[in-house]
């Protein structure tokens, strides 16, 4: 073979390298080296705060008697009770019950005490004093015995005084009867109504009503007087302007 052959064989088989890095082959990752994405903060959103519970708002209204509710009131007014339909009103109050439930109760009352009325439910209401019913006594005949049962609160009644013949406070419609069986009517041995036994020795339970508690005091507040400081008989649930 000549020696320019030889060179030309030489050169054919010598390595290529080719420079330029635009065209240079990457390198291969090691084996051992894994890539690891850069952590990225993530902002939970919070589920939202339960929004607060809103305090139940006490409301209140007063309203002449109109036709439906004359009608309504057949059995405590009449010709000849000593206040005219045209000088009561009707009120309704929001109370709470003894579940701790809010109501709407309703009153007939004196166009003259019903503001004051309202404001001492009010002060009721705030103190979450619980009322079990508060309802017309039409609701019940008329009949106070029957209402007291139902632990009604009541107001407006054309009716004498208990045992007598003179008119109660309530036919004016300037009384006020509060948790009948818890404050009873109470003279020497007789209880009215009988289920309000276990509250004459007056102990510290719902809707039992004490001398120095927020009841007597809002009453108070307006003017009213508490029938249970009488001497005889006593009546806890009795609230009036007279004292009577």
């Amino acid at each position: 073979m000549t020696r320019g052959r030889a060179a030309a064989i030489a050169l054919l088989l010598a390595p290529v390298v080719v420079l330029g890095a635009g065209c240079a082959a990457p390198e291969p990752t090691p084996p051992d080296v894994v890539e690891v994405a850069a952590a990225v903060p993530v902002t939970r959103a919070l589920p939202p705060a339960p929004a607060a519970q809103a305090r139940p708002m006490f409301a209140s209204s007063i309203v002449p008697v109109d036709e439906a509710l004359a009608a309504r009131m057949s059995a405590s007014w009449r010709p000849g009770c000593p206040v005219p339909l045209e000088d009561l009103r009707y009120v309704t109050v929001t109370h709470i019950d003894f579940d701790g439930a809010v109501r709407t109760g309703e009153l007939v009352v004196h166009a003259d005490v019903a503001e004051g009325v309202t404001r001492v439910f009010a002060a009721l209401f705030e103190q979450r004093y619980p009322i079990r019913s508060m309802r017309l006594v039409d609701d019940f005949g008329a009949d106070d015995t029957a209402s007291m049962y139902a632990d009604n609160t009541s107001a407006f009644n054309c009716r004498a005084i208990t045992g007598g013949t003179a008119w109660s406070e309530h036919a004016y419609g300037r009384a006020i009867d509060i948790n009948p069986v818890e404050n009873p009517y109470v003279l020497g041995s007789h209880v009215g109504p009988r289920t309000g036994r276990p509250f004459v020795s007056r102990p510290a339970e719902p809707g039992v009503i004490h001398a120095d508690d927020a009841v007597v005091a809002a009453f108070a507040a307006e003017g009213w007087q508490w029938g249970g400081l009488w001497d005889g008989p006593i009546d806890y649930q009795h609230f009036s302007t007279t004292g009577r």
